[in-house]
């Protein structure tokens, strides 16, 4: 039996869970995520939690009762507390500014760089070193924040780049000045 997959996912208050066919609609405080079942996995929705039960112990049905469970665990997570990445921006005129939805990066280059954030996804921008993107798909939020430190990801020597608020980097020595004797 799966440890991860025979746990019961429970359903706090403003929680409402539908199913139809293999879509599970789950809507909360935060929003709603829509999310695709495999057919094999059997899902059973009651008032105070969710259980997700295979048919039999074969190797594929095994390797998605975990993964299925974990997936309906994320979407009810995310409509009642939602995810959130925050990223650093390290660099001399390197800075992100908010404008309206859309996020605007100065990371070095000779244009500016625009990121429109999709649907169920915020960006805040509390000083201008620091961007915050949140919302209810956890996949959703980690690729935007991923693509944003993809623009300009930290250089081993001074550290100038985008990078995950806990990440850390690591630095390397520059050139070694060269002593005559």
């Amino acid at each position: 039996m799966s440890r991860i997959g025979k746990l019961p996912i429970p359903l706090s208050g403003g929680v409402k869970v539908t199913r139809k066919g293999d879509k599970i609609l789950v809507e909360g405080p935060k929003g709603k995520n829509e999310m695709t079942v495999h057919p094999n996995m059997i899902v059973k929705i009651g008032k105070q939690q969710i259980v997700v039960k295979r048919p039999d112990d074969s190797k594929e049905n095994r390797g998605l009762h975990g993964l299925t469970r974990s997936l309906i665990n994320n979407a009810v997570v995310g409509v009642t507390e939602g995810f959130k990445k925050t990223l650093q921006i390290e660099g001399v005129g390197y800075r992100a500014v908010l404008s309206g939805k859309n996020l605007t990066l100065e990371l070095g280059f000779s244009h500016k760089i625009s990121v429109a954030p999709p649907e169920n996804v915020q960006f805040d921008v509390p000083s201008p070193t620091q961007i915050v993107v949140s919302g209810t798909d956890k996949q959703m939020v980690g690729e935007i924040a991923a693509r944003i430190r993809a623009f300009r990801p930290p250089e081993p020597y001074k550290g100038k780049g985008v990078r995950y608020e806990s990440e850390q980097i690591k630095r390397k020595a520059g050139k070694a000045a060269i002593t005559t004797t």
